[in-house]
């Protein structure tokens, strides 16, 4: 039989079930420790992930202009080809550079060297010159005097002789005059002698002689004339010297 349920008061004792709320709360912490973990791996990911860092960390820095405004040198790894054939560039440049400036010091030097020679060449032409002129003219001189002789010793008798005679002298005469050109055209110059203050590098005294008419050491005569060739002595004035009575 069936009891009443309106009638009667409920004896019902509730009954709880802790093995099943446990394994629910337990349930519901792992998910919630699951999903901490997975938001903390996320989280980690998105500090750590490779593909977020800059990729300028990893390149060497760009190097700083030189003072002079020029760039700097520049890797040919991380530049490229164009860098590379640049630095190639420069590297033949500089040592083109160089290489001029190694041959304007040879120029230069290879110019002194000629202007030396050429000077050089000129002083041993001059000199050579000088000295040929020189045995030349030593050999000419006393055929030079010895006409000058015969002028001088025939000038006396003249008037007395013939006119043939007197023809021959001045054929003489013309012959000295003559060769005194040509030596006069080879530099060959007269030592100035009578009047002037005895030189001892031009003028050799063969005579002296007491007087009052000349300062002492004054050339009074010229016995024979002395040459020269430039400042070069052919050969000293034989003179007469005026000394203090």
């Amino acid at each position: 039989m069936v009891p009443d349920n309106n009638g009667e008061k409920s004896n019902r004792i509730p009954i709880s079930f802790p093995d099943a709320d446990e394994s629910e709360t337990e349930s519901g912490t792992s998910a919630t420790a699951n999903e901490n973990r997975a938001n903390t791996m996320t989280s980690d990911n998105d500090v750590i992930s490779d593909e977020e860092i800059p990729a300028h960390e990893d390149e060497p820095p760009t190097p700083s202009p030189q003072a002079d405004g020029s760039p700097g040198e520049v890797s040919a790894v991380t530049g490229g080809p164009e860098v590379a054939e640049l630095v190639a560039t420069r590297a033949e440049l500089k040592r083109l550079e160089n290489e001029v400036k190694d041959l304007r010091d040879s120029l230069a030097r290879r110019q002194a060297d000629f202007e030396n020679y050429r000077k050089r060449m000129e002083r041993e032409r001059s000199e050579t010159y000088a000295r040929v002129v020189v045995d030349i003219a030593a050999k000419l001189l006393p055929v030079l005097d010895n006409l000058k002789r015969a002028l001088e010793t025939e000038a006396s008798v003249e008037a007395s002789e013939s006119d043939e005679f007197r023809h021959f002298l001045s054929g003489v005469d013309l012959i000295y005059k003559q060769l005194g050109g040509v030596l006069d055209a080879l530099g060959v110059k007269a030592v100035p002698a009578e009047g002037e203050q005895f030189d001892p590098h031009l003028h050799e005294a063969v005579v002296t002689e007491p007087t009052e008419d000349y300062e002492p050491d004054t050339v009074m005569q010229e016995i024979v004339r002395g040459f020269k060739v430039g400042d070069k002595l052919i050969r000293p004035a034989l003179v007469k010297v005026a000394v203090k009575p």
